[in-house]
């Protein structure tokens, strides 16, 4: 299963070029897809903590693909880390919308 772990880190490695470019980024970056941002108190403080959040998200995305390395082809194992990256996936939602609340203007 070396090769889906690749594939899972290729992905990881996805999440963090849109970290990297959203510390780089003069304005407020978006997070939901085809919704532009709110007007923001602090951009740049705003960019760095959206930033952040998709560092960590990162992080442990790639953590939870470690278990990839070691389970069977077809494994039911795998049934936990799609619920696994569900719930970080609400759980970034979450984090983020408390973000947002704190810069907005």
């Amino acid at each position: 299963m070396i090769i889906g772990f690749i594939i899972w880190s290729m992905c990881a490695l996805i999440f963090l070029a849109i970290g990297i470019s959203g510390w780089k980024s003069e304005k407020a970056v978006g997070f939901f897809t085809f919704v532009n941002p709110p007007e923001m108190k602090d951009i740049k403080k705003y960019n760095h903590a959206v930033s952040v959040l998709w560092f960590i998200f990162t992080i442990l995305f790639e953590i939870m693909g470690i278990p990839v390395l070691f389970i069977k082809q077809n494994s039911p194992v795998a049934i936990l880390l799609v619920f696994g990256v569900f719930f970080l996936v609400i759980g970034i939602i979450i984090a983020y919308l408390k973000i947002e609340t704190k810069y907005r203007q």
